[in-house]
Parts: C-alpha cells; sequence; structure tokens
C-alpha cells in the first residue's frame, strides 16, 4: 500500500491528475493502475537508456573497436547493424504478440538478453583482440539490436494499454530525461578516470555498467500492470507482412510518416561520423570520448522534457522542428572543423555538435513514437508498428549505403548529405496530419 501511494504521489508530481485519470481509451480496470504505470515506465526507461548510452554504437562502441585492434572497416557496420537488427525482424515479432494476452514479459526478456549481450561485449573487451575482438563486439551488437527490436513492439502496445492518451509523449520524455542525467554521471567519471586509449578495463567495466543498468531494467518493467488483451487474429510473418501491406496501401498519412521517418533516420545516422570527424579535426583523445557521452546524455536529458509536452501536442511537428534541429547541429559541426583556428579546437567546443544531434534524436524518437501509438487503431497497434519498422529497417540499409558511399569521400561528404536529408525530413514531417486524420 505504502508503494502504491508513493508512486501515485510522484505521478501526480509530474503529471496533471486530470491526464491521469482520463482512462476512456484504457482496457477496463487499468485507471487504478495509472500512477504506478507511470512511475515504472519511467524508472525501468531511465535504467534501459543509461544501459544504451554505456554501449552506444555511435559513441562509446568506435572508441572499444580500436582498444581491441579491430579493423577500422568494422566501424561502418556499426548502426547498419544496430538499426537493422533491431527493425527488420519485426513483423515476425508483431505476429507473434497478437497470441498473447500480456506483453510486458516481452519487454522484460528483451532488456534482459541485451544486458547479457552487452555483458558479452565487456568479455570480448577484456580478453580477445584484432579479428576476433571485434567480430565478437559485432555478434553482440546483432544479439542486442534483435532483442531490441522485439522490446519496441511489445513498449509500444503496453504503453498504449496502461498510460492513457494526452500523457504517453511525457513518460518517453521522462524516461529519456532521467537517463540522460544518469549517462552525464557516467560521461564524467569516465571522463576524469579514463586517460590512457591502450588501456582495456575502463572500457569493460563501463559496459559491464550498462549491462547492469539494463538488467535492472527489466526488473523494473515487470513492475507495471498490464491488463490482459486481446489475442485473436494470431498471424505469421507471411500472413502479418500482407496486412501491413494493406496498411501501406490504404493509409496515406502512414505512408507519408514511413517517408518522414526514413529521411530523419540520417539524424542518427550521421552520428558515427561526427564521431570520425570530430576525431580528425579537433584531435580529440580518449578523454573526448566522455565529453561526447556527456554531451549526448546532457541532450537527452534537457531536450526530452521539452520534446514530450510537445509530442502530446503535436508529434508531426516535433519531428519536424527536430529534424532541422538536427541539420543546423551538423552544420556546426562543420564550421568548427573547417573554420576555427586550430587552436581553438577541443572536444568541449565541438561538444555542442553531439549536443545539438542528441537534442534531435530525442525529438523525432518522441515525435514518431507519439505520433504512431496514437494514431494506429487499436486493433491493429503491433502491425503498424512493426510494419513501420520493417520498413525502416530496409531504409536504413539503404542509408548505410548512401553513407558508405558518401563515407568513401570522407566524413564531409557523410555529414554534408546526411544534413541535407534531415532538411528534406523535416518539411515530409511538417505536412503530417495529426492522428486521427486522415488524408487522400
Amino acid at each position: 500500500m505504502a508503494s502504491s501511494e508513493a508512486a501515485e504521489r510522484i505521478a501526480d508530481f509530474v503529471f496533471d491528475e486530470d491526464e491521469l485519470r482520463a482512462c476512456s481509451a484504457l482496457p477496463e480496470g487499468a485507471c487504478a493502475e495509472v500512477p504506478g504505470n507511470v512511475v515504472w515506465h519511467v524508472v525501468s526507461g531511465a535504467l534501459a537508456k543509461l544501459g544504451e548510452q554505456l554501449s552506444s554504437p555511435g559513441t562509446v562502441l568506435p572508441w572499444v573497436l580500436g582498444a581491441v585492434g579491430a579493423p577500422t572497416a568494422f566501424l561502418g557496420l556499426l548502426i547498419p547493424i544496430k538499426d537493422g537488427g533491431s527493425l527488420l525482424p519485426q513483423l515476425a515479432v508483431a505476429g507473434r504478440l497478437r497470441a498473447v494476452p500480456r506483453r510486458t514479459p516481452w519487454w522484460a526478456a528483451s532488456a534482459a538478453v541485451r544486458a547479457l549481450a552487452v555483458a558479452a561485449t565487456a568479455g570480448a573487451v577484456a580478453w580477445w583482440t584484432g579479428t576476433a575482438a571485434g567480430i565478437a563486439v559485432l555478434l553482440a551488437l546483432l544479439v542486442t539490436s534483435v532483442a531490441s527490436g522485439v522490446g519496441s513492439v511489445a513498449y509500444k502496445d503496453v504503453l498504449a494499454k496502461t498510460v492513457p492518451k494526452g500523457a504517453r509523449g511525457r513518460v518517453l520524455a521522462w524516461r529519456a530525461a532521467l537517463g540522460g542525467v544518469l549517462g552525464v554521471g557516467a560521461g564524467l567519471l569516465l571522463r576524469a578516470t579514463v586517460a590512457d586509449a591502450d588501456e582495456r578495463a575502463p572500457f569493460a567495466l563501463l559496459l559491464l555498467a550498462g549491462a547492469g543498468a539494463l538488467a535492472a531494467s527489466a526488473g523494473a518493467f515487470t513492475r507495471v500492470v498490464e491488463a490482459p488483451g486481446a489475442t485473436e487474429g494470431g498471424r505469421d510473418a507471411i500472413e502479418e507482412a500482407r496486412e501491413g501491406w494493406r496498411f501501406l496501401r490504404e493509409d496515406a498519412a502512414f505512408r507519408r510518416f514511413l517517408t518522414a521517418r526514413s529521411l530523419l533516420f540520417a539524424v542518427p545516422l550521421a552520428t558515427p561520423f561526427l564521431t570520425a570527424y570530430g576525431q580528425r579535426t579537433v584531435d580529440a583523445g580518449l578523454g573526448g570520448l566522455g565529453v561526447f557521452v556527456v554531451a549526448t546524455a546532457l541532450a537527452s536529458s534537457l531536450a526530452s522534457l521539452a520534446w514530450g509536452k510537445s509530442a502530446d501536442d503535436a508529434a508531426h511537428r516535433t519531428m519536424a522542428v527536430a529534424g532541422l534541429v538536427g541539420a543546423a547541429s551538423v552544420v556546426y559541426a562543420l564550421v568548427v572543423g573547417a573554420l576555427l583556428p586550430e587552436a581553438w579546437r577541443s572536444a568541449w567546443v565541438y561538444a555542442p555538435a553531439f549536443l545539438g544531434v542528441g537534442i534531435a534524436h530525442a525529438g523525432v524518437r518522441l515525435g514518431r513514437k507519439t505520433w504512431l501509438v496514437d494514431a494506429a487503431p487499436d486493433d491493429a497497434r503491433p502491425t503498424y508498428v512493426a510494419t513501420a519498422n520493417t520498413v525502416i529497417g530496409a531504409a536504413t540499409v539503404l542509408g548505410a549505403a548512401v553513407g558508405a558511399g558518401a563515407g568513401a569521400l570522407g566524413p564531409t561528404a557523410a555529414l554534408v548529405t546526411f544534413a541535407a536529408l534531415m532538411v528534406v525530413g523535416a518539411g515530409v514531417a511538417a505536412w503530417l496530419p495529426a492522428p486521427g486524420r486522415r488524408v487522400d
């Protein structure tokens, strides 16, 4: 009882009580559990975000591959493996989820698997070297990504069943914001303690801390109380793909959303190139990794709460503004590298580029998640989510090819290419309809 009362007080402090009691769209009996569910959503999400930041393929893993002496070509595989592994298998997952009444255990299990995979990465860093270590890191990343994809489909459905419409964007925002605060602390600690690029122990400890955060996240999510849902209409992957294709044909707003989301995937795809460009132009040593982790985590913490309210009000406009912020951040990085005198360049001067891209990524993520959860029909939400993620997975492979082609000309060409895609994506997102409105 005391735990329930504490959760309710925390939830009422963060949200307006009327918003948490607007339960008309939730399953019968779910309203009383909303305050506690909000708290456990935020706690588990914050821990998951911390775990992701401590094992990020955009900032941490490039340094890890360098520390173990893996081939430099492996750097270009990090983001495609992360995104492709997460997104492409989701139609099969959505079909299976239809047959289970509760989806909470699926997300908790996915977080536990991710924790094990990150721990395996730490083992590879500690014990292996060269190509073998690099392959082990990439395989562990693949496992992490597939598990993340399973959790993604499950999470959006759990969110829609346990948190009322109008509060979901801020739940996602608080998850990211608190995770960002934890990440800032981790980055500052890394900045203060890691000074030698040849030392592997700090990397292994960093990854083990990430694994621990993901394991704790799994435990926290099991506290979410989810009412049983409908289990009719279970389909295999082929049937699910056919249904998803039908939605694509018939729902013009959904197609426009997917176009915008595909283009705005340029925001995360630009991150490894920002890292490479920063290493080249500001001569950031290993201590710069701590600065970049701090900047990325601080962006999540500062931006997510504002983006959450914005996403609840107009998710499509949130995506558009975030895309423009991302493009501006890339321009800033290019200006620092090309125009500032060499004596003025440092990891701290370059860090606002990571801060801006992190803010943009948070806005795109919150905007697209909120738009899709609110716009998808209740009885077809897992299929909508899985279809969207499968399409974006395919687009990510294409984006990786574009990035590889531009990257062959150097990080500068890649960053210019991705900045242009962000601007176009922002324009498409701005013309999305609000959830519930159809377009011809």
